[in-house]
């Protein structure tokens, strides 16, 4: 039972949340919605439940239109980074409220729940109430009962946003299984990059209310289809200078940056905008095939296991990702190293016109 956005547009007192976004997404796939805080992805979640109407367009759920049907009327699931629980009742009964409100076998409700509960940790919980519980375990309650709905459409907005590092991790791992089981339709916000990659399935990439490319993750990653959607799709955001291209070469204004054109690639002779991660910018050591480029230290960022190096190129300011604990002395020159074969090259308009090769990405 596939979920069909017709060119559809939310206005809100003038302002444009949504515009023109079509999207076909299918039963038992995962979706995810990749973008920044205020891109839309809530908005679009909010319209695809049938909380909100959109001001154009169309929503049509297995080929029935369902545009202003209300969510109560639609077999709907939601759980939202702002967990919602009946405070009252204990977390078993929680969790099994859809399943009483179908009239469900007693018995299977229990094995449901239990079922549940045994994924999300929960187990020990559930005589207790919400307010017995801490965040993260209230968090785990709302997503054990939109779980066990049998939803035709189950909608995730940052889910799992309050919980613990691990415990994300082991979701992370276990959802896409259990969403492909489950035969619904999942649709999964986040901000983050790293998220939509772990989960896999498809991905939309949204900016202003706009879905700037969707199609099967890893192919959104690897070959964006513009450099917003390249930006979006990375964490550190991509780093970019304008260079251009003449004789065989990418340079930049000044000439402090000069790359060969890869290999194989056949370009015109002008102007674009070059594009290369953060992971793919090297500080402690040159990079077989890589060339350095001298930059300025702006600042140096310690997540963990690796640190962020902030540097001054000209007028751009880029990001390298270092593993381990490092600092560098701010103003200090110094040399970082990019490898022609990992950049992405985008034309005036920003369109994307070379890539690196899957061999490359599979390197890098």
């Amino acid at each position: 039972m596939a979920l069909e956005l017709l060119d559809v547009g939310k206005t809100v007192r003038d302002e444009a949340h949504l515009a023109g976004i079509s999207l076909t997404l299918e039963k038992g796939t995962l979706n995810v919605l990749l973008g920044p805080t205020l891109s839309g992805k809530t908005s679009l979640m909010r319209v695809m439940a049938g909380l909100d109407v959109p001001t154009s367009g169309r929503v049509r759920m297995g080929g029935r239109d369902v545009t202003g049907v209300p969510v109560r009327k639609r077999n709907v699931a939601m759980v939202y980074q702002q967990f919602i629980n009946y405070p009252t009742l204990s977390v078993y009964e929680n969790i099994a409220s859809p399943l009483r409100v179908a009239d469900v076998d007693r018995k299977e409700v229990d094995r449901q729940v239990r079922a549940a509960a045994e994924l999300l940790r929960l187990t020990p919980m559930l005589e207790r109430t919400p307010l017995e519980l801490s965040g993260g375990q209230q968090q785990r309650t709302a997503l054990a009962r939109a779980l066990v709905k049998r939803a035709e459409l189950v909608l995730l907005d940052e889910p799992l946003a309050n919980l613990d590092y691990k415990l994300r991790e082991d979701l992370r791992s276990e959802l896409p299984r259990i969403f492909k089981e489950s035969g619904a339709v999942f649709v999964y916000a986040t901000t983050e990059p790293s998220e939509a990659l772990l989960l896999g399935g498809n991905t939309a990439t949204l900016h202003q209310g706009r879905v700037t490319q969707f199609g099967p993750t890893p192919d959104v990653y690897r070959r964006p289809r513009d450099l917003i959607t390249a930006t979006t799709f990375s964490d550190p955001p991509m780093n970019t200078v304008a260079v251009a291209k003449r004789d065989g070469r990418l340079r930049s204004a000044d000439s402090a940056l000069d790359l060969p054109v890869p290999r194989g690639t056949e370009l015109a002779d002008g102007d674009y905008t070059l594009g290369f991660r953060p992971h793919n910018v090297y500080v402690d050591r040159p990079h077989a095939g890589a060339v350095s480029v001298t930059a300025t230290v702006a600042v140096t960022e310690i997540t963990g296991s690796e640190s962020f190096v902030h540097v001054d190129f000209g007028a751009e300011r880029w990001v390298a990702i270092w593993h381990g604990v490092h600092t560098l002395q701010v103003d200090s020159r110094i040399e970082v190293w990019l490898d022609p074969a990992q950049v992405y090259l985008f034309d005036r308009d920003q369109r994307l016109v070379m890539a690196p090769s899957r061999a490359a990405a599979a390197a890098a």
